[in-house]
């Protein structure tokens, strides 16, 4: 466990926030997250880390399963026109590397430099699953915890409505 995860765990704890902890293999996309997600309940996510055009950040999170139309994002959660970030700005700005993204990477960013955004339909979920800054594991906890936590780290997070392609 590196130092980063016990923070999280002692933040969490010092919060009050009940969570539970999945340990599996090693995942790095959606796909072979899929695997595991039967034997965890509530909301899988998906992260997206990307970067407008005046060099903003951003950590969209939702549903796993969303395809998140790139090109409606800037209306909804009041950006200019985004791209995918590069692997070292997130690890740089995150401590994080890809495959491990997650919300709870707010606690690792000091400087305030990424806005955090989740959906808003996950808000309904009785548990949102995401990483513990490491992608061999999977940690559930209520959506109103995770705002508590992504709050006390100076990062309330922006909830809002992503939009979504629809399936092809």
């Amino acid at each position: 466990m590196t130092d980063a995860e016990a923070q999280l765990y002692t933040d969490l704890a010092a919060l009050g926030v009940a969570y539970k902890v999945h340990e599996h293999p090693a995942v790095f996309t959606v796909a072979e997250s899929a695997a595991h997600n039967d034997a965890i309940p509530g909301a899988h996510t998906k992260n997206l880390f990307l970067k407008d055009k005046a060099g903003d950040y951003y950590l969209v999170t939702v549903p796993a399963e969303a395809r998140v139309d790139l090109k409606a994002l800037p209306a909804a959660v009041g950006c200019g026109r985004v791209s995918f970030g590069k692997a070292e700005d997130m690890e740089r700005l995150l401590g994080i590397t890809p495959g491990s993204v997650t919300a709870l990477a707010a606690i690792n960013d000091a400087a305030g430099e990424v806005h955090f955004v989740l959906d808003a339909s996950l808000m309904a979920a009785g548990l949102i699953n995401c990483h513990p800054l490491r992608n061999s594991a999977t940690l559930g906890l209520a959506p109103d915890d995770l705002v508590r936590a992504l709050t006390f780290w100076h990062h309330p997070p922006l909830i809002k409505t992503i939009p979504i392609l629809e399936p092809a």
